[in-house]
């Protein structure tokens, strides 16, 4: 996919087709981490910890036999209750 560095205003911007920023698992107002190296931009999100975890991966992690119960922890103190 090409693109070009285009003038806005006094700066220079890039646009990023929708399809580029969902692959790269990025949304508009995340931070990016740009650098140079060996002559070439590279642009990489910075701390993207949103999507770090797949909620189907990790309950295919879950033991077979895994069964939740409820536990009592005893009355509510202060303000905990909901």
């Amino acid at each position: 996919m090409q693109t070009k560095i285009q003038k806005w205003g006094n700066s220079q911007g890039l646009r990023f087709p929708k399809q580029i920023l969902q692959e790269a698992q990025v949304s508009i107002g995340d931070k990016l981490n740009i650098f140079v190296y060996k002559g070439k931009i590279i642009i990489e999100p910075l701390n993207n910890i949103k999507n770090k975890y797949n909620i189907k991966e990790l309950v295919s992690k879950m033991p077979k036999n895994y069964s939740s119960k409820e536990l009592d922890w005893g009355n509510t103190v202060g303000k905990e209750e909901w």
